[in-house]
């Protein structure tokens, strides 16, 4: 028996849980049933919880040194797990990806430059490009049908050089693994990226916060491990071991000079400051949480194929983009939906389901659906009972 139980239902509403507990107007959601935000519905790690409690047990937070062993456990991790040496004095603490996107992008450019995205993309990059001042560059990925019920996504290469090229597009925002589209770009698609960027003076920002999460077979490359010098790479414990709420994450700068002026806006933006429970979850989860991560990613492959599976049979219109990263699932539904948004909002308010629209991640996310499978494998059915 594995002695990590994934199929454990934990209540979470009422704890001001978003996920669970986010307001829907005046109906009755009892029953709800939340697949849209990206954070899991399981415990953390035993180790995790083990750490904060003990740090909680002290009765004192206030202002937090971060520790050495903070950093050696962050080196380590990305060592063992995906074979890149990094450097204590590379690592900017910070309390969030999404925050360090924004002063990076703040730092590395001007008002008015253009930073290049591949869509359909996270939709959190659009509000940071948007709240820096940038306009963004679009360069869509382009869907290729493996099967009638799977496809997939590759880049489109000159749509991406001609982008890069234009001499007001000074930094690309990468997205490995990608969200919401399940790629997770090999190391020639890298490569290939590096080049186009170098060859037209364009500076990769990679965030990487779902790394960890791949599905078996696939391998997964930091962009810091095609080009550390060039590049700067945001990452986190938090989708990993869902820890969101604790607050930590690190960008990783290798260039002297350059990490100074993130550092410099990290400082302006004032999320210079982390929270001694994160601190404690992520020394707990990089040092000792492997074998439960290792217990999660097969219990996300079970989940995915679970939902291939049921999507083949009870609603074969609608194909699925294969996953290789992350828990999120990219589903076409145009030929069930004329408007995916009204099709999401009718679930909702008729079925007591939530998924998320497919234009919230650009206008080529028109007639998708994302479903976030990283919940016990009974919740995950009784959703796509209701969806079918």
């Amino acid at each position: 028996m594995n002695e990590f139980d994934f199929d454990k239902s934990t209540d979470r509403r009422h704890t001001s849980c978003v996920k669970w507990d986010h307001p829907v107007g005046e109906m009755d959601m009892s029953d709800l049933i939340p697949m849209w935000v990206a954070d899991m519905d399981f415990e953390t790690a035993p180790v995790v919880r083990e750490a904060v409690l003990k740090r909680a047990v002290h009765g004192v937070y206030g202002y937090t040194i971060v520790p050495d062993s903070f950093y050696d456990a962050v080196i380590r991790w990305w060592q063992r797990r995906h074979n890149v040496t990094w450097k204590k004095e590379w690592i900017l603490y910070v309390p969030g990806v999404v925050p360090a996107i924004s002063a990076i992008l703040k730092a590395l450019t001007l008002p008015g430059e253009k930073c290049l995205i591949q869509t359909p993309v996270y939709n959190c990059f659009f509000s940071s490009i948007r709240n820096s001042g940038l306009e963004a560059a679009i360069s869509p990925l382009r869907r290729v049908n493996l099967s009638p019920g799977e496809f997939t996504y590759e880049v489109d290469w000159a749509d991406f050089e001609a982008q890069a090229a234009d001499p007001r597009t000074t930094v690309f925002l990468l997205c490995n693994p990608h969200n919401p589209a399940g790629r997770v770009w090999t190391r020639t698609e890298l490569e290939h990226t590096v080049e186009i960027c170098r060859k037209h003076n364009v500076r990769i920002l990679s965030d990487e916060i779902h790394c960890d999460l791949t599905m078996p077979m696939i391998e997964y490359t930091p962009i810091s491990a095609i080009d550390a010098e060039e590049t700067v790479t945001c990452c986190a414990p938090t989708k990993t071991f869902n820890i969101a709420g604790l607050q930590i994450a690190n960008i990783i700068c290798a260039d002297h000079e350059l990490r100074r002026r993130i550092d410099r806006a990290v400082n302006i933006n004032e999320i210079c400051d982390v929270n001694p429970f994160g601190i404690a979850a992520l020394e707990a989860a990089y040092n000792e949480g492997e074998p439960w991560l290792l217990a999660l990613q097969t219990y996300l492959y079970e989940n995915y194929l679970t939902l291939k599976t049921w999507m083949a049979v009870h609603l074969p219109d609608c194909p699925v983009a294969r996953l290789e990263g992350t828990y999120l699932v990219w589903v076409d539904v145009s030929k069930i939906a004329k408007d995916e948004r009204l099709f999401c909002h009718r679930l909702l308010r008729t079925r007591h389901v939530w998924f998320n629209e497919g234009r919230m991640y650009g206008t080529d996310g028109k007639g998708y659906i994302r479903i976030n499978i990283a919940c016990p494998k009974a919740q995950l059915m009784e959703a796509l009972h209701r969806l079918s």
